[in-house]
């Protein structure tokens, strides 16, 4: 068991890199030659290319999740650092990668891009606890907390559906670190 759970992190990393090098047209095949394993072993783990995304989009989250986690435990940091580390984290291992190709999701595959939809919008507990703090610290003007949410979100949310970061060649972490910061500026007293 322990070495399928490997196998399928090693699958799902040699996922991203394909994706980096051929955006959502990567192959199995494409895959398999990064990782040096046969395609047959990838069809252990993932019945299909579909499934393959489907799963990733858990993968990309749960390392966000983490990431969020280390941010959370981090007493260095005042409750306005945490937020906006919080609100743009992305793990490390993924600061290369092209998600700016993302945007072709919602077309070639809408059940995934729904996936990525509804995890953009769940999970915001310590984000919320965060800006809560923030309030009762008179670090953060008191706001309608739905509202800034629903700003990120939709923000996020247009990265994925239009190619705006790709025709102005931004990237998407600078894209994301943008966002932060109108919406954290915004709203620090």
């Amino acid at each position: 068991m322990h070495n399928e759970t490997q196998l399928r992190k090693q699958i799902m990393e040699g996922t991203l890199q394909s994706f980096n090098y051929k955006g959502l047209k990567f192959t199995m095949d494409d895959v398999a030659h990064t990782l040096g394993i046969s395609k047959k072993t990838i069809y252990t783990v993932f019945p299909n290319k579909k499934k393959m995304f489907f799963d990733l989009v858990d993968y990309l989250f749960d390392e966000i999740k983490e990431e969020e986690e280390k941010v959370m435990n981090d007493d260095s940091l005042s409750t306005v650092e945490k937020i906006r580390k919080i609100l743009g984290v992305l793990p490390n291992s993924y600061k290369e990668l092209d998600l700016r190709q993302l945007y072709v999701l919602k077309d070639n595959y809408p059940d995934v891009y729904e996936k990525v939809e509804h995890r953009l919008e769940s999970g915001w507990e310590n984000t919320i606890a965060l800006l809560e703090q923030g309030m009762k610290e008179g670090t953060v003007r008191p706001i309608k907390i739905p509202i800034l949410k629903m700003m990120l979100e939709a923000s996020l949310e247009q990265f994925f559906r239009r190619d705006i970061l790709v025709q102005n060649k931004i990237t998407y972490q600078e894209g994301l670190d943008e966002v932060v910061e109108i919406l954290v500026d915004g709203i620090l007293v």
